[in-house]
């Protein structure tokens, strides 16, 4: 396990299993191993929300969910319903996807105002990850994006949802750190799977790891992945 000056990893590290098939005992799984190696919190869909949240009750580890996932072309109200039903069973963080096409069209006013909508329902509840979705923006959206996260109050801006044509690097989390300054967090999702990748990440201003190979990043033993 990583205890050197980067403290201990795995408190940075959200344990997720995202995919469509996933069993409730996976998600069992999921849960126990986040409780064992002292994850961040588990990064579950919005259905798994309460068996998580009854799995983890007494526990430090969060209950984290993904809003408008994975394409974030849901509509603002629907955003911030699913946040606020998410929250009402167990969830206290949310990581909700922007609406990327308009931001691609240059429609900030969108972009923002879904993003506030998530806030407001996260409101002293959870937690509120932005997922600018990296992989389909050039570098000047990437700032536009980060700048229009913190000016809608997000805790996080994060690099990927793990669904679209790549996952985090190292340049667009330096590029994410200078952009919304010191205040702000930096999740790093999306092919992180080694401890390297992850050190690589926290180096470069991650303070949020999002990864299904939490336990091969902590023990530095590649393939000791959980689901």
């Amino acid at each position: 396990m990583i205890t050197d000056t980067f403290g201990n990893i795995a408190k940075t590290i959200d344990h997720t299993l995202l995919k469509a098939d996933a069993t409730k005992e996976e998600v069992a799984k999921l849960c126990e191993e986040a409780k064992r190696h002292g994850f961040a919190s588990v990064c579950i869909n919005p259905a798994r929300v309460k068996q998580a949240a009854e799995l983890l009750r007494g526990s430090e580890v969060k209950v984290c969910t993904v809003i408008g996932f994975p394409l974030g072309a849901t509509i603002t109200e629907v955003k911030a319903f699913e946040t606020k039903t998410a929250i009402e069973h167990g969830a206290t963080e949310v990581d909700m996807v922007i609406n990327v096409g308009a931001l691609k069209d240059g429609d900030t006013e969108t972009v923002e105002k879904d993003i506030k909508a998530v806030v407001a329902s996260a409101q002293g509840k959870a937690l509120v990850k932005v997922i600018i979705e990296t992989s389909l923006l050039t570098n000047k959206e990437k700032k536009t994006a980060c700048e229009l996260a913190v000016a809608a109050g997000a805790d996080y801006v994060k690099t990927s949802t793990g669904f679209s044509t790549a996952g985090a690097t190292e340049d667009d989390i330096r590029l994410m750190r200078e952009t919304v300054g010191p205040k702000v967090g930096v999740k790093a999702s999306g092919g992180v799977r080694t401890q390297q990748d992850a050190i690589t990440m926290v180096k470069a201003g991650a303070t949020r790891i999002g990864a299904s190979s939490g336990i091969a990043i902590v023990t530095g033993v590649e393939g000791e992945a959980g689901y």
